[in-house]
This record gives C-alpha cells, sequence and structure tokens, in this order.
C-alpha cells in the first residue's frame, strides 16, 4: 500500500474511530490521521495474533482493522491523557 493509501485508511479509520468514541480529544485533523495510521499497525498485530488477515489494501476490511486498531489506540490515549491533566 502506498502512502497516500496508508494515509486515506488512516483518516478514515481515525474518524471512524473517534465517531465511536465521541468525547474531547485534544488534537485535530493531524492526530485523527495519526491514530488511524498508527491503529492500522496495532489492528493488523492484533488480528494476525488471532490468526485473521491484517492490512491488505485499500478496501472496506483494512479500514475495519485500522478501526479497531484506531479504537484500541484512543482508549489507551484517553487514559494517559486523563491521568496526566
Amino acid at each position: 500500500m502506498g502512502i497516500i493509501a496508508w494515509i486515506v485508511v488512516g483518516l478514515i479509520a481515525g474518524a471512524l474511530a473517534k465517531l465511536i468514541l465521541p468525547g474531547d480529544d485534544p488534537g485535530g485533523i493531524i492526530v485523527t490521521i495519526l491514530i488511524g495510521i498508527a491503529g492500522a499497525f496495532v489492528g493488523g498485530f492484533v488480528f494476525s495474533l488471532f490468526g485473521g488477515a491484517g492490512m491488505s489494501g485499500f478496501n472496506i476490511w483494512s479500514i475495519l482493522v485500522a478501526t479497531v486498531g484506531a479504537i484500541i489506540l484512543l482508549l489507551i490515549y484517553r487514559l494517559v491523557a486523563g491521568r496526566t491533566t
């Protein structure tokens, strides 16, 4: 997958994660993209642990995997950021 595809999947996954877990989070669109892109890696790792396929290109499955990873990262981010403020 090219860098543009990673950014697009990251943007979609980050936006979906914020829709699923609404709330006040610092950061704008850049943080959303970064959480989504990192979520793609985390989601791919988590799904591979359970024998599933990870990121496989620009498709619905990859967006789902990235969104699950972004949700995991967003929860961790909220736990860490909540303790420091």
